[in-house]
């Protein structure tokens, strides 16, 4: 647990009360079929292998993930990307995992709320969100994430949640309210990357995606930390093992030990 609580730049939606579960996930490369942020700055920015060594600088402890990502963000704007245009090509490219759509209904089907807890950028989410999903389902999903400054010349950069925080946007602070309630909900959380590491040890059920090509940051630091967490290709296979646990027929250390949704 974070020791001082980073104070937030931005608001936070009202915290859902009186919840047996509670959904928080990562928005990118995790609902999405690809990390917006990577994909604009592998096709608009500095390129994907400059963009990896960060990512592992971080994993190592030679950087924070605010300031790569902040480098990384940067090096598209400085390219001459608008924020417009960038919003336009990730509508085009970006996907979501082919089972959001049923794991989401059965979640309001069952009264459970989900929240997008995200490094990314709320405009930018919104924006893709809303090309993906009904326009009453993506209205009716809270996002918890940064925010973005354009500028009077059109270029733009991140505005962080927690500026003074090496996450920028500390995504435990999301889920620790949840665990100060006195009946606190079971929490779910899903992510990828290295923008989760400081949510991993808080969730009761901590879901990893795992990635085809290779990029499964999240994984290699639960693995090294002694993280318990459940492996997922989907979120067709993460629903079968969310359904066992809400209905009662498993319960979550069960569904951990055993390591992988199928």
């Amino acid at each position: 647990m974070t020791e001082t609580a980073p104070k937030s730049t931005l608001p936070y939606p009202p915290v859902h009360y009186g919840k047996q579960f509670v959904v928080l996930s990562d928005w990118d490369g995790t609902i999405t079929n690809c990390d917006s942020n990577d994909y604009m700055t592998d096709n608009l920015g500095y390129g994907k292998e400059k963009r990896r060594d960060g990512n592992l600088d971080i994993l190592s402890g030679k950087t924070t993930f605010r300031d790569e990502f902040r480098r990384m963000l940067d090096s598209v704007s400085a390219n001459g990307h608008t924020l417009d245009e960038c919003k336009e090509v990730l509508k085009q490219n970006i996907k979501l995992d082919p089972g959001f759509r049923d794991f989401y209904r059965y979640c309001k089907s069952k009264d459970i709320p989900v929240v997008i807890v995200s490094s990314g950028m709320e405009p930018i989410i919104r924006s893709v969100l809303s090309a993906l999903v009904t326009p009453e389902e993506a209205a009716e999903i809270d996002i918890i994430s940064n925010d973005v400054d354009v500028h009077l010349d059109g270029t733009w950069s991140i505005k962080y949640r927690h500026p003074t925080s090496g996450y920028g946007h500390d995504k435990s602070q999301a889920i620790l309210p949840y665990r100060a309630l006195p009946e606190p909900p079971t929490l779910f959380f899903f992510g990828d990357g290295v923008s989760d590491m400081s949510a991993a040890r808080h969730a009761d059920v901590l879901f990893v995606k795992q990635k085809n090509d290779g990029e499964n940051d999240l994984a290699a630091y639960c693995k090294r930390e002694g993280i318990p967490h459940i492996l997922f290709s989907d979120f067709g296979a993460a629903l079968n093992t969310v359904k066992a646990i809400v209905e009662g027929s498993k319960t979550a250390d069960a569904a951990l030990a055993e390591g992988r949704a199928e």
